[in-house]
């Protein structure tokens, strides 16, 4: 699930309404404040993710800068060399799965094969978790901390309105999934190499996904 800056609001507007549709909640200010708050939560993990996005970035204009050392095998000699891809290798004090994971990088050299390989470490380094139900759990349980905190809401059972939440979050992600897929497959047929988290990128992701939205009557 990859939040978008242009869904955020539809987001927090489902929260904000699968709360008060679900009678376990008392919104003290009305819901104008708990779209609010969960849109300036959700907008932190929007920002944290394109921040890792950019990361992963930098070190795939390095792999292509550095493409014969890379492909040579050398995981020590990459590791010497400094730089953004020297960061994600310690030779000495890598575990098995990471070195497979390595080796597999090496000899596979190619960029929008290697994105997710990289985002999974740096996701992993900035506490971005990328696993849907982990990432939806999270967010709820801070979504719901907000709330609480600003005296936004009042309920009985935390772990209920928490699993509410997410389950909020996870019902519009699955929604989108498929329109998302089908504009990632049209941007792969591009002539030009487009890389996810690159401006151009999501610029032309934004202008498809549109267009798939009003096919759909959304």
């Amino acid at each position: 699930m990859r939040l978008s800056s242009e869904h955020i609001r539809f987001i927090a507007e489902k929260i904000a309404r699968e709360l008060v549709n679900s009678k376990l909640v008392s919104l003290t200010q009305g819901d104008a404040p708990v779209i609010g708050a969960a849109s300036k939560r959700l907008e932190e993990e929007f920002k944290l993710e394109k921040a890792v996005d950019g990361e992963v970035n930098e070190i795939i204009d390095e792999l292509e800068d550095r493409a014969p050392l890379i492909q040579s095998g050398n995981l020590r000699a990459i590791a010497s060399g400094g730089g953004a891809l020297a960061s994600l290798i310690d030779v000495d004090h890598l575990e098995k799965d990471e070195r497979k994971d390595l080796e597999w990088l090496v000899s596979n050299f190619d960029p929008k094969k290697l994105f997710w390989l990289i985002k999974r470490k740096i996701a992993a380094d900035n506490g971005l978790i990328l696993d849907n139900d982990g990432r939806a759990n999270n967010l709820a349980h801070r979504i719901l901390d907000d709330l609480y905190e600003s005296d936004l809401i009042r309920y009985a059972d935390e772990n209920r309105v928490k699993n509410l939440i997410a389950k909020a979050i996870l019902e519009y992600g699955r929604r989108q999934e498929d329109i998302e897929e089908r504009v990632h497959e049209k941007l792969k047929s591009y002539k030009r190499n487009l890389v996810r988290g690159t401006e151009e990128y999501d610029i032309l992701f934004a202008k498809y996904y549109e267009e798939e939205l009003r096919k759909l009557g959304l």
